[in-house]
């Protein structure tokens, strides 16, 4: 890390690119979650959600059409970690018991020699599955507005509340797109529950923080250096921060990464949107909030 005790990085040269491929990154992102859609778990779609253990490896497809017919329609079956461990999702309206006795009925018929365990069940009605789904959007959105007031409060300067917004829901959004995208290729659960909105908001309030610390030292070298051109003194307070947002992106990575790892089949979703946060705040609090303050005062500097 030496090379991090007094860095000279031109990250102006890197404006250049950076925002072609943050709305590159950031339209591919918001045309996958509105054609392809969020994969969303039992908390935000409503049904029953069951997860059974076998003792012996099962195939997928060959559960989804045993479930079919005493489930009245084609089951949601996917793998739950392993290839002993099967995600039943369905939204039959019958009783919990009942549903769970005809699948448990069906797996006795399928697989007689390989006895299945019921591990989990989640329940939750439609009502209650779209009022959880608006609420968890307020959340993220009142966050957001939180944190520009807040920024607007401390900073005195619209330009630093309006970067540090740009900057999440460029975290969000790409975060969010990634899950979409993934979602049927990844070998854990990426559905989009109460937990990982908890990751979401884990992440605005890490980048919001890395976010912050640079600005401050923006504000700080603002008044050292009054006669330097404003994005050559953008450009040394970021350089000034580096040594302190790499560590503490790094340790936190390592943190995630080892809950990813031991954390359970449960954390995983959890974990890997935080895995995922670490690095994509870590990039937009150095690239992306800074140049939408170095564009938003181009603007203001030219009206």
């Amino acid at each position: 890390m030496r090379w991090f005790e007094s860095p000279d990085f031109d990250f102006l040269k890197a404006y250049k690119v950076v925002p072609i491929v943050s709305a590159v990154l950031v339209a591919v992102s918001i045309i996958g979650i509105i054609t392809i859609g969020p994969q969303y778990g039992i908390d935000f779609s409503g049904g029953k959600e069951i997860i059974l253990e076998f003792e012996q490896p099962v195939e997928v497809a060959e559960i989804r059409t045993e479930l079919t017919e005493p489930l009245d329609g084609e089951p949601e079956v996917k793998l739950f970690g392993s290839q002993q461990e099967i995600l039943i999702r369905t939204d039959n309206p019958g009783e919990a018991e009942v549903v769970q006795a005809a699948i448990l009925g069906a797996m006795e018929q399928l697989y007689p020699d390989n006895s299945a365990t019921v591990i989990k069940t989640d329940i939750v009605g439609p009502r209650f599955a779209e009022d959880l789904k608006s609420g968890a959007l307020n959340a993220v959105i009142f966050a957001m507005i939180a944190i520009f007031i807040y920024i607007l409060i401390r900073f005195k300067d619209w330009t630093f509340s309006t970067g540090a917004v740009a900057a999440l829901t460029h975290d969000v959004l790409l975060v969010l797109g990634i899950f979409v995208f993934f979602s049927e290729m990844a070998p854990f659960s990426m559905q989009i529950d109460q937990t990982i909105i908890a990751a979401f908001l884990t992440i605005v309030g890490y980048s919001i923080n890395d976010t912050v610390v640079v600005f401050d030292r923006i504000r700080e070298n603002s008044l050292l250096y009054k006669t330097m051109d404003f994005e050559k003194m953008i450009n040394r307070s970021i350089n000034d921060t580096l040594s302190r947002t790499v560590i503490t992106s790094v340790t936190t990575f390592f943190v995630v990464a080892v809950l990813f790892l031991f954390g359970g089949e449960v954390l995983k979703g959890f974990s890997f949107a935080l895995m995922l946060g670490v690095v994509i705040g870590t990039y937009s609090s150095i690239f992306v909030g800074t140049y939408a303050v170095v564009v938003l005062r181009r603007r203001r500097q030219n009206a």
